[in-house]
């Protein structure tokens, strides 16, 4: 039991006892540094129902405490604060108890409960991944570990925008330009082909709206009147046509993408248990607009197109379909989540990793599919994140001004070996093994870089500073893990002595009072869809954690007792950096 829980039992005991009057709810916090005390209970929120002064009220609880609780030692009230000091043979239980749980921290899914699915990456297959998806796919990723470690099932999706004008544009530019070049012919990763050729139609695109503004033309004539938008837009009409070279085409581009991507989610680390495609998810949806119209839930205009009216509910009215029968995004996104559900039943809920530009998007698709009906719709979360800039600016795919995902993994890796190289920590590596820890520290420092940020915040990537081996970065918690992994192997001697009796060192307390916060941590991040509460507690973490190595020996301390003790405190610290960033999707290095 935790020990907020085990003192809430006995405190609501002692305010029956003593006032004669019963509480559902005793609020605890941190004890502030300057005060005696491992958990304090905020007295306040009593004098709704207990008169008296604050300061009374607190010893009269804390006396009742140390006379009745073993775990309690002693107490000091501060103004209407109770600071407890818990006794050392509480912290040595919760220990042993958790010392040998690998798993400490996770709870395992009831086979019955709803399984959550996470949406995320969902990329356009006419360019490579850039430093946006990045952080979207790393996010995304994260958060369904987490919402798995807190005890739920997880499926993780995406869906891939393979339809509409900016595919084609790549398709006609490959078919103008290309010269039959292929990933093989080249050398190219499939993704970064395709993505040239996005670059290569927006060039020849300018350069006949110049022309056609040189004959009189307004900008906004020459960019409708431009012919290869023109070709572009037949093209679209083509597929949708099915007009069998341009599917043909269409698949065959795709595919050097698909292979593409899939080389980078490798590397990145992250995976996915489905894909769903909008090329056949936009289908279903224009079903589901039929179904609510002829329910009114929808309406339709005298032009044909169909409308949802949220007016009353604060939005606005918004197209599902427009007066040519085509779909717009939104049916799309209606018919993909249908889809999902259909295909995996016991889904009770989805979180979407989207961008912050699309909020009112997906406040609108949540609102639509309550309107249809479905009970699932009341679990539906949009992860909405900030965008990620460089100190240059902002990136622009068009232009092809994007920082390749593929290139800044390379050039973390780059920099880590770069660093730790200059750092002289490399004895004794064979270059296979200096290869795969720059890639370790590499990705590290991206991911916790990322990672570390309150989703919903701006970030501004900065390279060298996430590889910087001191501070708040993933470089500096892993060698602290490193470090730890060198204790052990020094360790000659069992470790799995259970140790009862001893007095405990304040920075030993500090450590499993850090230690024990960790399950609840999980719980708070799935419920919040932040994986920055796990970084920045693996951080908090190890910053204890070096304190407490800084202040006391531990393979010299001559007490054998206490060298065990330190030295299994230390091994469960490793542990829970471990399954921590393993949370992140971070590795950690056994030496470094």
């Amino acid at each position: 039991m935790k020990l907020s829980e085990m003192l809430t039992q006995h405190i609501q005991i002692a305010i029956q006892q003593l006032f004669e009057v019963t509480t559902d709810k005793v609020e605890f916090q941190m004890t502030r540094k300057d005060f005696e005390g491992d958990i304090t209970m905020v007295i306040f929120p009593l004098l709704k129902i207990i008169k008296g002064n604050p300061i009374e009220i607190g010893t009269k609880i804390g006396d009742y405490l140390v006379q009745n609780v073993t775990e309690v030692s002693r107490f000091n009230v501060v103004s209407g604060f109770l600071n407890i000091v818990v006794s050392d043979s509480y912290y040595l239980t919760f220990f042993n108890d958790i010392k040998g749980n690998e798993q400490f921290g996770y709870v395992t899914a009831s086979p019955n409960d709803k399984a959550v699915m996470v949406e995320y990456s969902s990329p356009n297959t006419n360019k490579p991944l850039h430093l946006g998806h990045v952080r979207n796919n790393l996010l995304g990723y994260s958060v369904a570990e987490i919402i798995k470690a807190s005890g739920k099932k997880v499926y993780k999706t995406q869906i891939i925008n393979d339809r509409g004008i900016h595919i084609c544009k790549s398709m006609l530019a490959w078919q103008k330009f290309g010269n039959g070049q292929t990933p093989e012919s080249t050398g190219l990763k499939g993704d970064k082909l395709v993505g040239n050729f996005y670059v290569e139609f927006d060039k020849a695109y300018k350069t006949e709206i110049n022309a056609l503004m040189a004959e009189g033309k307004t900008e906004e004539e020459a960019k409708k009147q431009a012919p290869i938008i023109l070709e572009a837009q037949q093209m679209l009409l083509d597929w949708e046509a099915g007009k069998p070279e341009v599917i043909e085409l269409w698949k065959t581009m795709n595919q050097w993408v698909y292979d593409g991507f899939a080389q980078t989610y490798k590397n990145l680390g992250v995976d996915f248990d489905s894909y769903y495609y909008e090329s056949n998810t936009y289908l279903l949806g224009k079903e589901v607009v039929q179904f609510g119209l002829e329910k009114g839930i929808f309406e339709k205009d005298p032009d044909g197109s169909v409308w949802i009216d949220l007016t009353e509910d604060g939005l606005d009215r918004k197209i599902v379909l427009r007066s040519d029968g085509t779909a717009v995004y939104m049916t799309q996104d209606i018919g993909t989540a249908i889809q999902r559900v259909k295909d995996f039943p016991d889904v009770g809920g989805m979180v979407y990793t989207v961008g912050n530009e699309q909020d009112y998007h997906f406040k609108v698709l949540f609102l639509i599919l309550k309107k249809l009906g479905f009970d699932w719709a009341e679990s539906l979360f949009h992860l909405s994140y900030g965008m990620v800039e460089l100190p240059s600016g902002k990136m622009k795919s068009r232009e092809g001004t994007v920082v390749d995902a593929d290139d800044l993994m390379e050039e973390m890796t780059t920099t880590a070996g770069n660093i730790a190289t200059e750092l002289g920590k490399l004895e004794g590596y064979s270059d296979a093994e200096k290869a795969r820890l720059f890639k370790t520290i590499g990705l590290g420092a991206l991911k916790y870089y990322i990672l570390k940020v309150d989703p919903k915040k701006q970030i501004l990537f900065n390279p060298e500073e996430s590889v910087d081996f001191a501070g708040n970065t993933g470089p500096f918690i892993q060698y602290t893990y490193a470090r730890i992994q060198s204790i052990l192997r020094k360790a000659d001697f069992d470790l799995n002595f259970t140790v009862v009796d001893i007095a405990l060192h304040e920075k030993e307390k500090e450590l499993l009072k850090q230690i024990e916060l960790f399950p609840d941590v999980i719980q708070n991040a799935a419920h919040n869809h932040s994986p920055a509460l796990i970084a920045n507690y693996t951080y908090d973490l190890v910053k204890e954690y070096n304190s407490f190595y800084q202040s006391v020996s531990i393979l010299g301390e001559e007490d054998a007792t206490k060298k065990i003790f330190r030295v299994q405190l230390s091994k469960k610290v490793g542990e829970t950096i471990k399954s921590a960033f393993g949370l992140l999707g971070i590795e950690v290095p056994e030496r470094m």
